[in-house]
């Protein structure tokens, strides 16, 4: 069952295991203790609480420079038992919890509607309550809450938590991380590592503006292993889809690699022709633009202008039934 709440549920309700934000890290490393062990496969649910204090500071104060909280910290990170590297963790979202209110920011110099935005920074605090998020005065929207940063550790060193994203997950900013959904991550450090934050209340596809509704709140999983089920990126494992997510420089070659990934899954999992999963692929496996972070690491001195693409590659299950 999948369902998200807007503050009618105590954020530690029903749980196994709570990691609240206390936990958040800048950064995806196998470096750092463990909040939590444990077992996959028990179907135990844990919470992952998010912290969004870098926003109401610029609501408050409009000045990076009076920042003290960190840029989109990761709560965790969670050891997983017996997962070894070549493995998958397979990790599935319940529910999110959200809070009361989300944000909307603009960063002078971010996004795609930089030129539109000005040099001046937007905030925007968002109420969420029972009718649903009031984006605008006139604009009160459905929730549709997500998780915009979600990955494992790498096996070396320290993933940014911003941007790139990674073979290992990271900002991919995906509408499709969401209650319901089982994301599949590689496992490239033993224990894996799993971390989790930016939760969104509500997010369009691409996030032109860099930061959607963002809203604090608490993300509830549970944890399995996929034994020697080597990735090379995530993918996201829908009621009725599969979703490969693509990464490269440019566009096309992270359109490219997805592709690749749904033919090899089509051909070497399913056991299709080489001439019938390409004919599938041109007719019902449908791309579109990912989240706004890039896939290579930034120039250092423009290290919010993203490189390179994220995309995400869209397969019906109907086609796999035989």
């Amino acid at each position: 069952m999948t369902s998200s709440t807007t503050g009618t549920t105590p954020l530690s309700d029903g749980l196994d295991h709570f990691l609240d934000k206390s936990f958040g890290r800048p950064g995806f490393s196998a470096d750092d203790e463990p909040a939590l062990r444990i077992r996959p496969g028990t179907g135990e649910r844990i919470g992952f609480e998010t912290n969004d204090e870098v926003y109401a500071q610029l609501h408050d104060h409009r000045d990076m420079g009076r920042l003290t909280a960190q840029l989109n910290p990761v709560t965790g990170p969670l050891y997983v038992e017996g997962a070894q590297p070549g493995d998958a963790l397979a990790v599935t979202i319940h529910e999110i919890r959200l809070k009361d209110c989300g944000w909307s920011v603009s960063l002078p110099g971010v996004g795609a509607l930089q030129d539109r935005m000005g040099s001046g920074m937007f905030t925007r605090r968002v109420p969420i309550d029972a009718q649903g998020v009031h984006v605008t005065d006139r604009h009160v929207l459905a929730p549709a809450p997500m998780i915009g940063c979600i990955g494992t550790a790498p096996a070396q060193g320290t993933h940014s938590t911003v941007m790139p994203s990674y073979a290992q997950g990271g900002n991919m900013d995906l509408t499709d991380c969401r209650p319901g959904t089982t994301v599949y991550l590689p496992v490239m450090t033993e224990g894996a590592y799993l971390s989790i934050g930016d939760i969104h209340a509500i997010m369009a596809e691409g996030e032109s503006s860099f930061v959607a509704i963002e809203a604090e709140g608490v993300a509830v999983i549970s944890v399995d292993v996929v034994k020697d089920l080597p990735l090379r990126a995530p993918r996201v494992e829908t009621e009725s889809e599969w979703i490969f997510v693509g990464l490269g420089d440019p566009v096309q070659e992270s359109i490219r690699r997805g592709y690749e990934d749904v033919f090899d899954f089509l051909v070497h999992t399913h056991g299709y022709s080489t001439g019938d999963a390409y004919a599938l692929l041109s007719a019902v496996c449908h791309s579109r633009l990912g989240g706004p972070t890039g896939s290579t690491a930034p120039d250092p001195l423009h290290p919010m202008a993203p490189i390179g693409a994220v995309t995400t590659h869209h397969l019906p299950k109907s086609v796999l039934t035989p």
